[in-house]
């Protein structure tokens, strides 16, 4: 069964970066598309990039577009999310996924491993 450690959350100035990490153990992730899903308070939790390795296809959401860069470290078995330019609405815990299939409208019903999440706050 799949496991990540999430990490890289942390508290920033707007504006700033940050630099997310979910690493596997215990299996590859050559065989899912991961993905990155963020859950701010009150509202809906919504996904934000995702990558396939198969056809090395990438996904990201309108609102990131531009400012977050999704990749991935074979090596390393991992998959980072680069966040630059950022901004207070991108406050929110994020949570990184696995899923056997590449869906650009990112269903989380598709999604059958979840790390625990990692906090991101980004002040004014």
């Amino acid at each position: 069964q799949l496991q990540f450690v999430e990490s890289g959350g942390g508290l920033v100035q707007s504006g700033g970066s940050l630099r997310l990490s979910c690493a596997a153990s215990g299996f590859t992730l050559d065989y899912y598309a991961i993905g990155w899903f963020r859950q701010a308070p009150g509202k809906e939790r919504e996904g934000v990039s995702c990558i396939y390795n198969s056809a090395r296809s990438t996904y990201y959401a309108d609102s990131v577009k531009g400012r977050f860069t999704i990749s991935r470290d074979n090596a390393k078995n991992t998959v980072y999310l680069q966040m630059n330019s950022l901004k207070p609405e991108d406050t929110a815990v994020y949570y990184c996924a696995a899923s056997g299939a590449f869906i650009p409208t990112m269903p989380t019903t598709t999604y059958i491993y979840w790390g625990q999440g990692t906090q991101v706050t980004v002040s004014s």
